[in-house]
């Protein structure tokens, strides 16, 4: 860590409405207000207070009104916060659009993905975007190209934002996000015991599933992996856990018409120390994302000396580096057999495991941004991002 050489810094950071629920990016900003401020910054969280919202009844016309206060009123509240910091950090990119509100101030804008953006543009054409997503994600994409510079979690990420942003930002680069919560290895009596509160013997030999419903986390995907794994002898004795979002109705006609029963369980809204004690136990962490903008639960796992198997795409071969098993997300079969492999593996692969998880520091993450802001400002050359190949004049 190199706190002590950077100058102190007034670092404002935008973050998401509350009632979209995206928990992750809330975490994420929590993340660098944590570090930010132990490394002795100012910093203060800003983001769309919930207003006219509020007027909902059950939840009816949120989203709607939820635009109000986003678009509506909160520029005039971000308007009024910008005498104050040195810099400005958009900390999620579907928040973009405010970027011509602070085009005057340095800062800086995380994407994490482009994902809804593509699924726009029509690149996933079996995923139709409405009219009112494309607009947004539109706006979103008008706001990338006019800001100055844009970090990007992974390499993949980095090259979708070369790709499609129009006009290009100022630069480009790449900075790991780092592990929002202290994953690491659990005490077997510690998590035996939390596996016992969740439903799970602690003797029952499983494999994990992380992830929401997005089309992309292919969850049925898993279930229909799993149902191969259990035509085998060495997967019969097998559970499946899926801890995330509730499952949908396709998933739940799925289980039941191959008669799961108490083979699968479905885990929803867990806390972080039980979800620790799970990637702990696991026999693997089965992770067939068709796309990522990073895939948090591979270095999660990873981080907790789980044995990985997941696509043989990016960013996943990125993150998960050579002790990861990587499979076609598509062909169930195959993928049933790598996971069968996995099995019993964990205290061969566990140290390289947990070096690998090491790439993906909170602290690196922290020294890569505080060095970006430094640069920025005048301070001298970043050491902790990673640059694009193209900057302000060649991309002209």
């Amino acid at each position: 860590m190199k706190w002590a050489n950077l100058r102190l810094m007034r670092i404002l950071l935008i973050s998401n409405y509350l009632p979209d629920s995206q928990y992750s990016m809330q975490g994420y900003a929590a993340l660098l207000q944590r570090g930010f401020t132990r490394a002795g910054h100012e910093v203060r969280v800003l983001r769309p207070r919930v207003k006219v919202a509020k007027l909902s009844v059950r939840g009816v016309g949120l989203k709607w009104l939820g635009y109000i206060d986003k678009f509506v009123l909160f520029p005039g509240q971000l308007k009024k916060s910008l005498e104050w910091p040195d810099i400005v950090h958009v900390c999620d990119q579907s928040n973009a659009f405010y970027v011509k509100y602070i085009k005057t101030r340095p800062h800086v804008v995380t994407c994490h993905d482009l994902l809804a953006i593509r699924s726009a543009l029509g690149e996933f054409p079996e995923y139709k975007t409405k009219w009112t997503g494309r607009k947004l994600q539109s706006m979103i994409l008008d706001g990338l190209a006019h800001a100055r510079n844009i970090v990007c979690d992974s390499d993949a990420t980095q090259y979708d934002v070369l790709r499609l942003v129009p006009g290009k930002p100022k630069e480009v680069v790449r900075i790991y996000v780092g592990l929002n919560y202290t994953y690491e290895p659990m005490a077997r009596r510690e998590a035996a015991r939390r596996l016992n509160k969740v439903g799970l013997a602690p003797d029952l030999p499983f494999i994990l599933h992380v992830g929401g419903n997005q089309w992309y986390k292919n969850r049925l995907g898993v279930l229909k992996i799993f149902a191969q794994l259990r035509k085998r002898a060495s997967g019969q004795h097998l559970a499946l856990v899926m801890a995330g979002h509730p499952w949908t109705k396709e998933m739940r006609r799925f289980t039941r018409a191959h008669e799961f029963g108490d083979s699968v369980l479905e885990l929803v809204d867990l806390a972080n120390e039980d979800l620790r004690a799970l990637y702990s136990c696991a026999e693997a962490l089965l992770f067939p994302s068709l796309e990522e903008g990073f895939g948090w639960p591979v270095i999660e796992a990873q981080a907790c000396g789980c044995p990985v198997v997941t696509s043989n795409r990016a960013p996943m071969t990125e993150i998960g580096g050579t002790v990861a098993t990587y499979i076609d997300p598509l062909d169930v079969e195959a993928a049933a057999v790598a996971v069968a492999s996995a099995i019993g593996s964990r205290p061969a692969v566990s140290g390289a495991s947990l070096r690998n998880a090491a790439r993906f520091s909170a602290d690196a993450m922290i020294d890569g941004y505080l060095d970006l802001y430094a640069r920025l400002l005048g301070g001298g050359a970043s050491s902790g991002a990673v640059r694009s190949p193209l900057f302000a004049g060649e991309y002209q």
